[in-house]
């Protein structure tokens, strides 16, 4: 009876299935709230509409945590229906790190904490602990979930691209403070902030705020500037290229689903939607249609 009752309890706290209909409605439930969650936070850093409606916010807020807890709970109870986490013990605490569960577990923490201060800078940075929760909207949607796999896909490329961008702002950071120090102490006073101008000009955004005078240092920002043009392109390529074998392996696995009848071409699992039981396509029929 438990066993039954923690494996429905998981088909509705996971994706609903186009049959379940329960589900979908808790999926509908908990992304409308979430999305309700977001736009709130972002209402709220408007002082004259958050001293006006500060009760609602809280109330509200209050209304959502006790959903959210209630949430974690469940599918900590019952995720050892699932093969990865069939432990009752070990499989929970697996759970409990898993990304998505990570995710869940900050996003009501900081409610429960004994947190008291006047400091409203404090008070205010909790308030991004609670955008974390328009990542709980992960679970909800395919798109967000194929971006995660291709990321995944290409985590090494990516690392590797990452390194190689910290490496050239190392060393245009350096190069350009050691041409422009002299000239511009108070512009490039140190390593660390001429790393700035390395960001900057990497990425091709070129805010104008700082820049180079000397000779040299000019020099130095053209070579910059060219291999940021480059360096900004091969991220974006590698993802892409990603996305794309991502959607053809998802295109395979689809047709390879369908049973396609050889002799008409047509799903078998999908026969004409005016024909009735009876008029369902035969052996004969395909070969009659096949033949034609």
């Amino acid at each position: 009876m438990m066993k039954q009752l923690q494996r429905q309890l998981f088909l509705t706290l996971e994706v609903a299935h186009p049959d379940n209909k329960f589900s979908q409605i808790f999926d509908y439930f908990f992304v409308g709230l979430i999305l309700l969650n977001v736009v709130i936070v972002c209402i709220e850093t408007v002082e004259s509409v958050h001293k006006s409606y500060a009760t609602l916010f809280d109330q509200f807020e209050f209304f959502s945590i006790i959903f959210f807890t209630i949430e974690y709970f469940l599918r900590l109870w019952c995720c050892t229906v699932s093969h990865k986490y069939q432990h009752p013990l070990w499989g929970r605490i697996r759970y409990i790190f898993s990304p998505l569960a990570l995710i869940d577990l900050l996003v009501i923490l900081p409610f429960y904490l004994p947190i008291k201060t006047t400091d409203l800078r404090f008070a205010r940075s909790l308030r991004l602990f609670q955008f974390l929760r328009f990542l709980k909207l992960t679970r909800y949607f395919k798109s967000l979930k194929m971006l995660a796999e291709v990321l995944a896909n290409r985590q090494e490329e990516l690392i590797s691209t990452v390194m190689t961008v910290m490496i050239l702002l190392l060393f245009s950071g350096s190069l350009i403070y050691f041409a422009e120090h002299e000239a511009q102490p108070e512009q490039f006073p140190h390593i660390p902030a001429a790393m700035w101008w390395a960001v900057v000009t990497l990425t091709t955004v070129g805010y104008g705020d700082v820049y180079p005078i000397t000779f040299i240092g000019r020099l130095l920002g053209g070579v910059v500037a060219l291999l940021g043009v480059g360096i900004v392109a091969l991220p974006a390529g590698i993802v892409a290229t990603s996305f794309a074998e991502v959607l053809e392996k998802k295109k395979q696995k689809q047709q390879q689903s369908l049973q396609i009848c050889p002799h008409c071409g047509k799903p078998i699992h999908q026969p004409p939607a005016k024909k009735s039981e009876t008029e369902k396509n035969s052996p004969k029929d395909c070969k009659k249609e096949g033949g034609e």
